[in-house]
């Protein structure tokens, strides 16, 4: 029987060179705050963890983190990986219950939960790599062809810039596109104006042919989402996205109760519970998870049950391999977010400095190799010289 012989996190720091900050560059939960300077920078995360499990055989399967990714570190390190360490890395629901159980005082939300997420994708990293079959294979194989994906950025600028890449992004066959909103309730009826002349300018480059989703990023009130759901309508946005804070679960329900636009969220949940509860009060019309936050695929895999019982989409936030393989695997997660290659901004895009083996967006779709085993990436040694890395 194999078994888990060691567990490795590191925390990659990036160094290079990155887009500076611009105002009203996305709404966000620290709006409401008096605050000087880039109120995004609480939401910008410029580190990212990995966490490699090795077995005595030698097959490593790699995990990650974006959030908090040096607290994180120290959870995995002290706390999380002499549970697993010994085991059969096949036993993963009794590994996830004892990393769930065991810390159920302190970690079931928040920083514990990401720490169990990173080390369940190495464990179902190994088991694809042990099994010599991609993850989506253990999951229940393709549900599709290929995975239709919607580009994901278009952050709040310039109005003339945000229809420049539009444009762009239209010469790769989209069929729908996300973009933010720069203002919110502290911006009044001249916040309002500009975002919603920024939706239509978007429309006027994309038509009314493919989809258009709207996102809060939490820098919304419920009186501010309730007088702006209605201004919005006619640019007919598939759902609009975290206009509230994640603890305000009533405030999502009676947004959604309006019936006017489709309600988005769970990015910033942390667990089966949780997501539960988001669907069963009809919080949101689709439910966004984020794989490396609610648990992993062991908790993914649960919570995607449940949504599809209700008649939930399930849609799991950001890009990514691990919920492209769920994606692929899940015929309710009908689309995938895709965020391009680009310079370092918020975040999201150093999973492209890290790791290899993400696909290309071709023509609106990526597709996974049925002979690539795990999960499909391996980190990368092409950008060590943008990282200082911790061991």
């Amino acid at each position: 029987m194999t078994k888990i012989k060691s567990v490795r996190t590191r925390v990659w720091n990036w160094t290079g060179p990155t887009v500076p900050p611009t105002g009203n560059f996305c709404t966000n939960a620290s709006d409401a705050l008096y605050d000087k300077g880039d109120a995004m920078s609480s939401f910008r995360f410029h580190q990212w963890l990995t966490c490699e499990i090795e077995t005595d055989d030698g097959t490593i399967g790699i995990g990650n983190a974006a959030l908090a990714p040096s607290v994180v570190k120290a959870a995995i390190d002290e706390w999380f990986a002499p549970l697993v360490i010994g085991e059969d890395p096949f036993d993963y629901a009794y590994l996830w219950e004892k990393m769930y159980r065991r810390s159920h005082a302190w970690g079931r939300k928040g920083i514990g939960m990401i720490a169990i997420s990173a080390v369940d994708l190495a464990i179902w990293d190994l088991m694809g790599k042990l099994a010599g079959k991609p993850v989506f294979k253990l999951l229940g194989g393709r549900t599709k062809e290929k995975i239709p994906v919607y580009y994901s950025k278009l952050y709040s600028g310039p109005i003339d810039v945000m229809q420049a890449e539009a444009a762009e992004a239209q010469k790769n066959g989209y069929s729908a596109y996300k973009m933010r909103f720069g203002w919110g309730p502290k911006d009044g009826m001249v916040g309002m104006r500009e975002n919603l002349n920024r939706v239509e300018a978007v429309r006027e480059v994309i038509g009314y042919d493919v989809d258009l989703m709207v996102e809060c990023y939490m820098g919304w009130n419920l009186d501010y989402a309730k007088r702006m759901l209605p201004k919005l309508v006619k640019y007919e946005p598939r759902w609009l996205e975290e206009p509230v804070i994640a603890d305000d679960v009533e405030g999502y329900r009676e947004l959604n109760a309006m019936n006017i636009i489709p309600i988005s969220g769970g990015e910033h949940e942390f667990s089966i519970i949780g997501c539960k509860d988001l669907i069963e009060k009809k919080a949101v019309s689709v439910l966004q998870y984020d794989t490396n936050r609610v648990g992993g695929i062991t908790a993914a895999q649960k919570i995607n049950a449940i949504a599809e019982a209700h008649q939930v989409p399930v849609i799991p936030h950001a890009g990514q391999m691990h919920n492209y393989h769920l994606t692929m695997a899940n015929a309710n997660c009908m689309i995938s977010e895709y965020f391009p290659v680009f310079d370092v901004e918020v975040g999201n895009e150093l999973f492209y400095y890290i790791f290899e083996g993400d696909p290309d967006a071709v023509d609106g779709f990526i597709d996974l190799d049925d002979d690539k085993p795990g999960l499909g990436i391996e980190i990368s040694d092409k950008h060590l010289k943008h990282f200082e890395v911790t061991e």
